[in-house]
């Protein structure tokens, strides 16, 4: 049976925690395949709401195993106390397993992230400060250290020796910090793998094996297309790859398996975090947009920055990630304008875009061509069907299908399980 990608399609908080969690119920192992505990899902049940950071979303249904990827930067423990925060809550996450090749944030990654980006100033990327990006950049300098290394106490501390040489000079004489003492990042590490050791796997295998014996794998990942190394807005990106591309090398399941790529659009947009963002409204339309939606981060509670959708960028998502369907949430948020602007091209220059611009210069330049669409007023939380929406948020929704080049299979219209609306199969 082959696999799922779940994928954001703009710059994350897209909503992707809410539709993995549907296709929780019909899928036997949901996988986190990149990123850290610098993102995360909201997933809303009833009247219960759970923040989610390195658990995937399917850790919520009883029957699904969650795997965290060897693409994930693990902070270990963070993602104890994500544990222990669950199952005080009464959600087991005895089924999770953990990739022994992913790679560990450690405190000399935190610390140095930090640093850099005061170091930075009005430069600044606007990370977290939680060491992912540093995480990644050992993995590629091929001095980072992995879960597995939490399993033999003689490795991690030749690692960590070797590590620190560097990294306590570039701590004390380059940002006259103090400098990471190793025996006792080694012993906080050693306790992380008492706890973590029962879960540790060779999870690409698991999961390989359970396609080949026809259960269904989603997988999932954190921030979005635009934030990705390779094809988001850089340098105001993430350090991984969460595009479907990044499904394969995060999770070690080879694109051949992979039948449907499911993207998550958010009615309007948002971002976190420095980087152009060619429809952001500075003014009061924007503050509404952020108090209506509930745009504050999951992880880090920033507020976010807002704007009106982007066609433009969902038709870029479509061909990077090579969509199959569209998941649409948060229509509702729109309810009450008179009309609904969609961002429909880009004037650079004088110039017309109807692509994403090739260069970044440009694309600092972008400003949005826009369409306006009738607005609806009604409150659409209670609508479970497509034809329960008024007209006017019918025909919004169609246009935005027209223009993203997938077709719509979900709409969201709250934020529980049951506020959304099915188009046609998501399987």
């Amino acid at each position: 049976m082959p696999a799922i990608v779940l994928v954001g399609a703009q710059w994350g908080d897209e909503g992707k925690g809410k539709a993995s969690d549907l296709l929780g119920d019909s899928v036997s192992y949901v996988v986190r395949y990149q990123g850290g505990n610098n993102a995360g899902h909201t997933v809303v049940i009833g009247d219960e709401h759970y923040a989610l950071h390195l658990l995937p979303s399917g850790v919520l249904s009883p029957r699904v195993t969650p795997v965290i990827g060897n693409g994930v930067a693990v902070d270990p423990g963070v993602l104890i106390d994500e544990i222990d925060g669950l199952t005080e809550r009464g959600v087991s996450c005895d089924r999770l397993l953990i990739s022994a090749n992913a790679h560990l944030v450690m405190p000399h990654h935190r610390a140095l992230d930090k640093v850099t980006e005061r170091y930075l100033g009005d430069a600044r990327i606007g990370t977290t400060g939680r060491g992912i990006g540093p995480t990644y950049g050992d993995k590629v300098a091929r001095v980072g250290i992995r879960v597995q290394d939490l399993l033999d106490p003689g490795i991690l501390r030749q690692k960590l020796d070797l590590v620190l040489r560097e990294k306590n000079q570039v701590l004390t004489k380059m940002y006259n910090r103090r400098g990471i003492d190793a025996d006792a990042v080694a012993d906080e590490y050693l306790g992380y793998a008492e706890r973590l050791q029962p879960h540790v796997a060779d999870t690409a295998l698991v999961l390989n094996r359970a396609l080949d014996q026809g259960e269904f794998v989603l997988l999932e990942g954190a921030q979005a297309t635009f934030l990705d190394v390779d094809h988001g807005t850089y340098p105001f990106v993430t350090s991984s790859s969460p595009t479907a591309g990044g499904a394969c090398a995060g999770s070690g399941i080879g694109p051949t398996r992979i039948s449907k790529v499911i993207g998550i659009l958010k009615a309007y947009t948002s971002r976190v975090g420095s980087g152009p963002f060619p429809t952001e409204l500075l003014d009061e339309q924007g503050e509404w947009l952020r108090k209506a939606g509930g745009e504050y981060g999951v992880t880090t509670g920033r507020p976010r920055r807002t704007g009106w959708f982007d066609a433009v960028l969902a038709r870029y998502a479509t061909r990077v990630n090579g969509i199959t369907d569209y998941f649409l949430t948060k229509l509702d948020v729109l309810s009450g304008l008179p009309k609904v602007p969609v961002c429909v091209a880009y004037d650079v220059n004088g110039t017309r875009h109807d692509e994403v611009p090739m260069t970044q210069t440009e694309f600092h330049h972008a400003v949005p061509v826009c369409e306006y669409l009738d607005g609806w007023w009604e409150d659409l939380s209670q609508a479970r069907d497509f034809a329960a929406l008024p007209r006017n948020a019918q025909n919004y929704v169609r246009a935005v299908e027209n223009m993203i080049g997938a077709p719509l299979t979900g709409i969201g219209v709250g934020p529980r399980r049951d506020q959304t609306l099915q188009l046609r199969p998501l399987l």
